[in-house]
């Protein structure tokens, strides 16, 4: 795993980061994230709540200090 902090980046969103700052925190593609979040919707829960929330309480990469993860 990854020790790197909790941000939404600038560059390798769709929506709003969201699924790409939580890939490079624990160290998993982007894209496999996404596909880990379309398949939890297909369960009861309240994932798009926490997808909101993360977006509102995760801070921008650019607000957060810039150089927090790679270019992907």
């Amino acid at each position: 795993m990854s020790t790197t902090s909790l941000v939404r980046p600038t560059r390798g969103r769709m929506i709003a980061g969201v699924c790409a700052g939580l890939a490079h925190r624990f160290g998993i593609s982007p894209t496999t994230m996404r596909i880990i979040f379309v398949a939890s919707c297909l369960l009861p829960g309240p994932q798009f709540i926490v997808y909101l929330a993360l977006w509102v309480l995760l801070p921008s990469e650019k607000k957060a200090g810039g150089n927090a993860h790679p270019a992907w």
